[in-house]
Formats: C-alpha cells, structure tokens, sequence
C-alpha cells in the first residue's frame, strides 16, 4: 500500500467537501467571512493590526478565484489565506544562542512535520518589539526559501516563550477559523500547484509574503471544518500505524536474513 499517495488523496477530498457529509444547519462560510471582515476592520481601526497592501475595506462581495478550480459544495465559499489571517509576518534576523530569553525557531529545526524543542536554539531580542514575533499555539510557519521552500508546520504544545527566525514566515488565522483545517489545506496537492505556479527565484523557489496571501482556500463553515479535521486525524492515526507496521516487518525481515545467513556460515542450517 502507498500510504503517501493515500494521505494525498485523503487531504483532497476533505478540501473538495467529499470527505465528510455537509450539515444544512451550519453557518455557511460567507457568514463567517463577513464576520471576519468586521473583525478585522475593528482590529484595523484599534491599530492592533494593519491593512495588508493587497486588502481593500470590508466588502460584503465574497472572493472568487477568476478561474475556479474545482467546485466546492453549498455553504463553502472561495477566500484567499490573507482574507482569513490576522497578519503574515516575516521572523527576525537574530543568531542562535544556547542560552537567551527565547528559543529561536529555525527552518532546520523543522524535520518531517515535527520540531523538538529540547534541540531548538535560544536568543536574546528587544523585549519592546518582541510582541509582534512572538509563537503561539495555532501559528502556522512556512519554509520562505530554499527546497523546503513552502514547507508548512503548525504550532503546538509549546512550553516555553519562542520566536521565529528570518527565514520563515507566520500566519495567524482569525479565532474563526480552525488553523488545523488550515495547515491540512497547505499540504494538499491543490496548495502545492499554486505554490509551484507562483513561487519566484531561479534555482531555489522562495515564497514570499504576498503570494502566500495572495493563495486560494476552498473555506468550509466553522462546524464542518472541525468534522474535516476530526476525520482526516482518524485517517492519519491510521496510515501512521500501517506505516509503522511496514517499518517493523522491515526489520523483522532484516533480522531473519541475517538469522538464517549467520546459521548458513556456521553450518546450522541444514542437518
């Protein structure tokens, strides 16, 4: 079995709305963008955050790709990664200590979707500008160039105060939005077509702030958007323990072939 592929296939039905059955009664996804938009204008007006280059004021016209890709099911709607984010920053240029008032989050220190924090770096950063890099819980880092160029991993069960480095950028989605629907949505083969359409540099892609932004998401209601994680986890769970029992039979393999060599070179094979 390819578990890659599979998880692949799985990842794309759940953003085509075909891997979980739709709810008439949920909130449709144009109600919780407009939502979104009062949100973000509020939050505009407050100085908390600012207005992206691209983002005019709040718009009751939703967001439709010219060319759509693919037809999503009723209640979901189009929007773009800026339209559902707080703001998408750049990391700092600060060096990797071993010790300091923060850990440094660096493109290295991301390996096969995980990060062990035991291992990440320390730095010291003005404490007065340090609000604004500052990872939470629900973050979500990309690789900004380089071949991991586009890489994604969302952050969780952090322990201690983090920052991220330069070469990486954050996204902080609205509390409307799931940022694990989100993340699932940046390792499908949809996202991926885009980054590989836009992504600029000759060589090494790089992405930067404003194509991330800029991308498309198929953007389900709030309720069917925690159904889709729910869904895809249980399927995940899964294709890691067929994984895993592939790596053991592997080793078991491994193992009896060099049983049965050892008892061939000291004659204990046959009688």
């Amino acid at each position: 079995m390819n578990t890659k592929k599979l998880r692949q296939k799985i990842l794309d039905l759940a953003i085509h709305g075909k891997l979980v059955s739709q709810a008439p009664a949920d909130e449709p996804a144009s109600a919780l963008l407009q939502r979104i938009r009062v949100e973000k204008e509020r939050l505009i007006k407050e100085g908390k955050i600012k207005r992206s280059r691209k983002s005019t004021k709040t718009s009751d016209t939703p967001h439709y790709p010219q060319d759509v890709p693919f037809e999503v099911p009723e209640g979901w709607a189009w929007t773009t990664v800026n339209n559902i984010s707080k703001s998408i920053i750049y990391g700092v240029s600060e060096s990797a200590k071993s010790e300091g008032k923060y850990k440094l989050l660096r493109i290295t220190d991301i390996q096969n979707n995980k990060v062990d924090w035991e291992t990440v770096p320390f730095t010291d950063f003005d404490d007065d500008k340090v609000a604004s890099y500052i990872l939470y819980d629900g973050d979500i880092v990309f690789a900004r160039t380089g071949a991991t160029a586009g890489k994604s991993y969302l952050i969780k069960g952090l322990s201690q105060k983090a920052i991220y480095a330069s070469y990486l950028i954050r996204v902080q989605t609205f509390d409307l939005i799931l940022p694990e629907y989100v993340k699932l949505f940046f390792e499908s083969g949809y996202y991926w077509e885009q980054i590989e359409l836009t992504s600029v540099g000759i060589g090494q892609p790089n992405v930067n702030g404003t194509i991330l932004g800029s991308l498309n998401i198929p953007l389900p209601p709030f309720a069917e958007q925690k159904r889709i994680v729910i869904e895809i986890d249980r399927w995940l769970s899964l294709l890691e323990q067929i994984e895993q029992g592939k790596a053991n039979l592997q080793i078991a393999i491994k193992q009896t072939k060099s049983k049965i060599l050892d008892l061939a070179i000291h004659g204990k094979l046959v009688p």
